[in-house]
């Protein structure tokens, strides 16, 4: 006897699932037709609206193709629910995995965009101030520019400051001495406190 040609009503889940692991996918169509709007509104309850169509479909895919390996055909639709729940259950780790993929993401760019800035504006302050220095300098007579070059810039002993300029150790602690207050005052007068 055709289980179809009966009243699709009458027919029980036991016997479109019978069919279905034969092969008959008209008895799924029906089994589909059955659950469609018990499915749909399972999945409306515990995800978004905007894919519930994608949902939908994926629950019955998922059923169309493990159906074969269904033991006890008796509790089909406690089986569908258990795949419905599962769709829904990886829909929302894969939407929170998104989240905080996309709040991890938007976190680094903040914090490369506060890098950057930071980096730019200290890059900027240290170019400012490196103008400043270097103008300080500038305003120094050469021979008092080489003694802080060498001694404090270059970190040489004053020893060696002496044997590279050709002058006595005590030159080099004058001139160092004048050296600094030129620049000190001129830094001040630059907004520059020291």
């Amino acid at each position: 006897m055709n289980v179809l040609a009966n009243n699709p009503a009458e027919i029980t889940d036991l016997e479109l699932v019978q069919k279905c692991q034969q092969g008959d996918t008209n008895s799924f169509r029906l089994l589909y037709q059955r659950y469609e709007q018990k499915v749909r509104g399972t999945l409306y309850k515990l995800c978004d609206r905007e894919l519930l169509d994608d949902l939908q479909q994926e629950v019955f895919l998922k059923a169309w193709k493990s159906l074969p390996k269904l033991r006890h055909c008796q509790y089909f639709s406690t089986w569908l629910y258990r795949i419905c729940w599962n769709v829904a259950y990886d829909y929302s780790l894969a939407k929170k995995r998104d989240r905080t993929k996309i709040l991890h993401q938007a976190k680094e760019s903040l914090q490369d965009l506060a890098r950057v800035t930071n980096h730019h504006q200290t890059g900027l302050l240290q170019l400012h101030y490196q103008d400043i220095i270097q103008n300080a300098l500038q305003n120094l007579s050469l021979e008092h520019r080489a003694v802080i070059v060498l001694h404090d810039l270059e970190d040489m002993p004053q020893k060696e400051v002496a044997e590279i300029l050709s002058i006595p150790v005590g030159t080099v602690k004058s001139r160092l001495f004048k050296a600094r207050k030129g620049l000190r005052q001129f830094l001040e007068l630059q907004g520059v406190n020291l």
